[in-house]
């Protein structure tokens, strides 16, 4: 067998569904196997979703075991040369996976790829290729310093902007939203550490393959992924963001984590209070709406292709637009942070 996909959901079946039946177009012409690892989603993902998609195989979790561990679950049944990792929040071109398939194929030393994320709005992603968050890299995105010298060697080298996003690249880190992976790649570094709940289990990943013999690359595929939709935005996960740095530097750099574990202290404080005034403040803000209003582009799928579609978001992402997706058999539309049900477009 040529690949298997790996997909842990948590409460967003229409994003996984939208996301599953772009991956089914993308595996027609390859010998591959879909799991899907639901952390005890309250939302009947799995009722919803198994009819739909008879060929996935679906693992049923009795409670959130986290991302890493929810992975290794179906890392230890694939069959698969190749392993992928795919966030539910993402969709993929009819072509994207023969495309990563390929380049592997011709690169034998190539032990995990990423590709090219854009985001509801056709931004890129910075997080699709990004250096080693070595002590310096992390003061430097910490400080500030990386966003005043993003283009800098020197100050950006953990988001890498001064490497063309449209090139190939050999890279450190790639993210766990899209990232395939060499089956014996695996063997070698291991599986997931489970001690990462939900946060850095990519980067630790990312750093025992290049480790290992092997060489992570960026490969300029577009996809969209929809980022945060999988993940709950509050302070229990944001402190889950920062512990998972610790763990890291604990691993990785433990002579110099004293002074690291101090920041990400403070980190995790700041964030826990700006996470707090915004609670409050929130339920004021519908009392003064903005007048700003989005523009919004609707692609209907039925008319056009997923890769289509892809192409249309990446060739307009500087018209800072909305991008809707309208499925008219299910009466859905998937946009950024948004699912809405209308039976016409």
């Amino acid at each position: 067998m040529k690949l298997s996909i790996i997909i842990v959901n948590y409460n967003v079946k229409y994003f996984l569904e939208q996301c599953l039946d772009s991956v089914s177009l993308a595996v027609k012409n390859i010998d591959a196997e879909i799991y899907v690892v639901d952390n005890h989603s309250s939302d009947d993902s799995v009722e919803y979703l198994k009819p739909r998609f008879p060929n996935v195989i679906f693992i049923e979790n009795q409670e959130n075991v986290g991302f890493s561990k929810a992975n290794n679950q179906a890392i230890a049944q694939a069959k698969g040369e190749y392993v992928l990792l795919l966030n539910p929040d993402t969709v993929i071109g009819e072509n994207s996976l023969t495309n990563v398939c390929r380049f592997m194929d011709e690169n034998p030393r190539v032990g995990a790829v990423g590709v090219k994320m854009l985001d509801g709005y056709g931004q890129f992603l910075p997080e699709s290729k990004r250096g080693f968050p070595s002590p310096w890299n992390s003061f430097c995105k910490m400080s500030g310093l990386s966003k005043l010298f993003p283009y800098s060697k020197r100050f950006g080298g953990y988001h890498l902007k001064y490497l063309d996003k449209n090139y190939v690249h050999t890279v450190d880190i790639l993210a766990g939203a899209f990232m395939m992976v060499r089956k014996k790649a695996i063997e070698k570094s291991g599986y997931l550490d489970e001690r990462f709940f939900m946060y850095g289990e990519d980067i630790d990943w990312s750093y025992r393959i290049a480790h290992s013999g092997y060489k992570n690359f960026y490969f300029p595929e577009p996809i969209i992924h929809y980022k945060g939709e999988s993940t709950k935005k509050d302070f229990k996960y944001v402190k889950h963001f920062y512990e998972a740095m610790l763990i890291f530097f604990n691993k990785h750099y433990p002579r110099s984590n004293r002074l690291f574990k101090l920041l990400i202290r403070l980190a995790i404080i700041l964030c826990g209070t700006i996470s707090a005034f915004q609670k409050v403040i929130k339920p004021f803000k519908t009392l003064f709406p903005s007048r700003k209003l989005e523009k919004e582009f609707t692609f209907n799928k039925s008319e056009i292709s997923y890769g289509q579609i892809i192409h249309g978001i990446e060739k307009r992402s500087g018209e800072k637009i909305r991008f809707r997706i309208f499925h008219p058999e299910e009466g859905i539309t998937i946009a950024p942070n948004e699912v809405t049900f209308d039976n016409t477009l």
